[in-house]
């Protein structure tokens, strides 16, 4: 270690890695607004902090596949942190939210932007609404980020228009709510698409199925534009958190043919 330098604790590696997450990949250096206003947050250097993301990515199996190596120093404090966010997102993710409330000294309902004044004052019904909205918040952000604020299909980068979509219902899946890797970046005509079973991505080669009920012989224009034109096209995959071929292969059994 250089004279001056620091170790770096568990908790500023939870935070680090709740960065790693929301930031697209190519955003990842110093000069980036959220590594500065985040450096001065924990009282670290804009380049420790790029420094630290880039050893997360060495681990990013997503960015292995692509010939991405990250940096090549990265601690076993470093390897134990991304593997208890690997191996349990959903948990992992929601204390590394209530982590980072505490040290911006506000709620995690507050620091996600989730409306309370409709819901009831106080219970157990109060708590689940909050709950899935907080999920809903922070797998957005995640899932945009990943795909760098566009649909993996269209390219559109208007966020109004955006959904984060899982591949597997949370509803059927609730081990992989806020896993990144059961995500993409649609547009909202493409999710409702996908979520009804009429377009799919390919487990094999992340290559657009679209349905036969959407290729009649009387098909008007917007069909033939917004679906058979992307028929057999890959999608746009993202630089980190690839989206996981065990719940596409779910979703493309769940594809109407």
């Amino acid at each position: 270690m250089k004279p001056g330098q620091k170790l770096w604790t568990r908790e500023e590696l939870i935070l680090a890695i709740n960065l790693y997450c929301k930031l697209p990949f190519g955003k990842m250096h110093k000069a980036t607004k959220e590594i500065i206003q985040f450096a001065n947050l924990i009282g670290r250097t804009p380049s420790s902090i790029a420094l630290k993301l880039g050893n997360f990515a060495s681990f990013d199996p997503t960015l292995k596949e692509r010939g991405i190596k990250g940096a090549s120093n990265a601690s076993k404090l470093d390897k134990l942190i991304w593997n208890e966010f690997y191996n349990n997102w959903d948990l992992a993710l929601i204390e590394s939210e209530k982590l980072l409330a505490k040290v911006k000294q506000t709620t995690i309902e507050k620091m996600n932007n989730i409306p309370v004044d409709d819901l009831p004052k106080e219970g157990k019904e109060k708590e689940r609404l909050v709950k899935v909205r907080l999920n809903q918040s922070i797998f957005r952000t995640m899932i945009l980020a990943t795909y760098n604020q566009k649909c993996c299909i269209t390219g559109i980068d208007n966020s109004d228009l955006l959904i984060a979509s899982h591949i597997v219902p949370w509803s059927i899946d609730e081990k992989n709510r806020l896993n990144p890797m059961n995500g993409l970046c649609l547009n909202a005509l493409h999710d409702r698409a996908f979520d009804k079973g009429l377009i799919t991505i390919s487990a094999d080669d992340y290559t657009i199925k679209v349905s036969s009920s959407l290729k009649s012989k009387n098909r008007i224009d917007s069909i033939e534009n917004n679906f058979i034109h992307f028929e057999g096209k890959q999608i746009n995959l993202p630089d980190k958190f690839l989206p996981s071929l065990i719940q596409l292969k779910v979703h493309n059994d769940f594809f109407k043919p």
